[in-house]
C-alpha cells in the first residue's frame, strides 16, 4: 500500500462524515425554513404543532439515511463491497428484524403516534399516570417534561394510552368561598368586572360562567364558576383570575375568609 492511498484511507471517511454533517444541516435548515413559512400562513395552534412535530420525523429520518449511506460509503473506501451488502440487505434486514425488533416497534409506533394524532410536541398528555407537556417526540421515545421540571422518556411502544388534555379546552372550575355578610349581588358584579378582563386574553376561550351558589356554611357561602380555556394555560388563567379578584376585593374593601380556594378540573 503506498503512502497515497494510505492517505485517502486515513483522511477520506473524516472528509465523507464532514459532508454528511453539511449535507444535514443543510437540509434541516431548509425543512425549518419551510416549518417558519407555514408558521407564518397557518392561523390554527393545533395545525402548527402537528407540522413541527412531522418535521421533527422528517429530520430524524434524514438522520438516519444520511448516516446510512455515509456509512456504506465509508465502506467502500476500505474495498468493501457495497452493491453486495445492499443486495444481501432482505436477509440482513431479517436478520436486524430479529435483533432491533424492539427499535422497529419503537419506530412504527413513533410514525403511529404522529399520523393518528395522539399527540404532538406542545400537547399536555398523561401517560403511565405521568402529567406533562410533551417536549420532543422522536422516532424512538416522547419526552415528557412535568411542570416541576421533572422530564419523563418513554419508549413509544409502551405508549398503550394517552389522556391528552390539550386536544379539547379544559373547563376551569373555581370554588370561591364567600363570607356571609357581601350580598350575591355584589359577588356577581364583581365577577363580571374580573370577566371583562379575563375575556382579554387569548387563553380564555369565552366569558366566565356563573354557575351559582354551590353549598352554604356557617360562616359563609361557596359561589361556583366555570372558565374555559386551553389546557396548558390552567394554571396560569387561575392566578390571574385570584389577582383580579384581589384586586376587586380591595377595591370593595372585602376581606376574604380563611378558606383556601379549591380548584377542581373537568372536560
Amino acid at each position: 500500500m503506498d503512502r497515497e492511498e494510505l492517505l485517502v484511507k486515513i483522511y477520506m471517511p473524516f472528509i465523507y462524515i464532514g459532508i454528511a454533517i453539511i449535507i444535514y444541516l443543510l437540509l434541516s435548515k431548509i425543512v425549518d425554513k419551510i416549518l417558519k413559512f407555514n408558521k407564518k400562513s397557518k392561523q390554527k395552534t393545533l395545525q402548527i404543532k402537528r407540522e413541527e412535530t412531522i418535521i421533527n420525523l422528517i429530520k430524524n429520518i434524514l438522520k438516519y439515511i444520511i448516516a446510512i449511506i455515509t456509512f456504506l460509503a465509508v465502506l467502500g473506501i476500505y474495498g468493501v463491497k457495497t452493491t453486495s451488502i445492499i443486495a444481501s440487505l432482505g436477509i440482513a434486514g431479517a436478520i436486524l428484524g430479529l435483533a432491533f425488533q424492539d427499535t422497529i416497534k419503537n419506530l412504527l409506533s413513533g410514525i403511529a403516534i404522529i399520523f393518528d394524532n395522539h399527540y404532538m410536541q406542545g400537547d399536555v398528555v398523561t401517560i403511565n399516570g405521568f402529567r406533562g407537556e410533551v417536549i420532543e417526540l422522536g422516532l424512538q421515545t416522547t419526552k415528557i417534561r412535568a411542570y416541576n421540571g421533572e422530564v419523563m422518556i418513554i419508549n413509544n411502544s409502551l405508549v398503550t394510552s394517552v389522556i391528552n388534555h390539550s386536544m379539547y379546552n379544559t373547563n376551569l372550575y373555581l370554588e370561591l368561598p364567600i363570607a356571609k355578610n357581601i350580598s350575591l349581588a355584589t359577588i356577581e358584579k364583581i365577577l363580571k368586572n374580573i370577566n371583562q378582563k379575563m375575556v382579554k386574553l387569548k387563553e380564555v376561550k369565552r366569558d366566565i360562567d356563573l354557575l351559582g351558589i354551590e353549598s352554604i356554611n356557617a360562616n359563609h357561602y361557596i359561589y361556583k364558576i366555570m372558565i374555559e380555556c386551553s389546557a396548558e394555560s390552567q394554571f396560569s388563567i387561575n392566578r390571574k383570575f385570584m389577582q383580579y379578584l384581589k384586586e376587586e376585593y380591595d377595591k370593595n374593601k372585602i376581606k376574604v375568609p380563611a378558606e383556601y380556594f379549591e380548584i377542581k378540573n373537568s372536560k
